[in-house]
């Protein structure tokens, strides 16, 4: 039996350190605050919108969403983002992505402060990440990935690190978190040859390649460690979700694994929170 990496008791800790360093900005007379960009109603938007704005109420953040009818267009959404950015009292911002197709998305995202871009959705935001510049906010995803992997105690310097997925919401950038920390790593994707077998010849195996179930008994082993990135309708279980590791193969095998749900996934509001507090201490130093 593996070792479950449940992300509560990892949201929590990141929670109670917010909590200090929020009073701290407090007393100074700073409130941080995220900015929430949203067009529709997508209920996963909504969903995750709510789970953000619980977290920074729980940690004394304020929190304010900016909503836009999906038939908005371009000069006036523009017009509208650049306002936002320009808010001093917003201090990180967060657009729910993809926009509608009647936008353009890539100019949109140019458009906001890269000091502000807490999840990396600006080109400037991904440079930063991609040259190892501190002040830039990796995607709060794979961000929330180390955190478990630091909360567990589990080391990745000089391990064979491989991740399963080249997005660059998290594949990619997880890359480079991991070889920040000195892990030996290697991306894989669908069309990797001989795919099982490099995945069950890492230590630390990340899945985030966006497959139901795909990661089966012959991609993992005996000592290895697993995330999930996946979040995935279940096609056996209608109306529950489940990740890119087929849980019930891989949990007898490996040494620790995250679940879905109740992994990562628990994490990413937490992390949001904190590169909008990293975000409000910048820009008050």
């Amino acid at each position: 039996m593996a070792e479950v990496l449940k992300g509560k008791p990892v949201a929590d800790a990141i929670k109670a350190e917010l909590i200090n360093r929020v009073e701290k900005l407090k007393t100074r007379g700073i409130t941080p605050k995220l900015g929430i960009i949203r067009v529709g109603a997508r209920p996963d938007d909504l969903f995750y919108e709510g789970g953000a704005k619980k977290t920074c109420q729980g940690v004394g953040m304020d929190s304010e969403v900016f909503e836009f009818p999906e038939n908005i267009d371009q000069a006036s959404f523009e017009k509208a983002v650049m306002e936002i950015g320009a808010k001093k009292d917003v201090n990180g911002i967060l657009m729910f992505s993809p926009l509608p197709k009647t936008l353009d998305e890539r100019k949109i995202r140019s458009l906001i402060p890269v000091e502000k871009d807490v999840d990396c959705l600006t080109i400037g935001g991904a440079a930063k990440v991609f040259t190892d510049d501190s002040t830039g906010f990796p995607p709060c995803t794979p961000t929330a990935c180390m955190e478990m992997l630091h909360f567990y105690n589990i080391p990745i310097k000089g391990r064979k690190c491989v991740v399963l997925g080249r997005s660059l919401v998290v594949g990619k950038p997880m890359a480079m978190l991991l070889l920040r920390e000195h892990g030996t790593v290697t991306i894989c994707h669908s069309r990797t040859q001989n795919l099982p077998d490099v995945c069950k010849d890492a230590e630390i195996l990340v899945a985030a390649v966006g497959r139901a179930k795909m990661v089966k008994a012959d991609f993992v082993k005996p000592g290895q460690i697993v995330i999930d990135v996946g979040i995935n309708a279940d096609p056996d279980n209608p109306g529950k979700y489940c990740g890119d590791v087929d849980f019930a193969q891989a949990e007898p095998i490996v040494e620790k694994i995250s679940p879905v749900p109740a992994g990562v996934g628990s994490v990413t509001t937490s992390v949001l929170c904190k590169h909008t507090l990293l975000a409000c201490e910048m820009q008050n130093a």
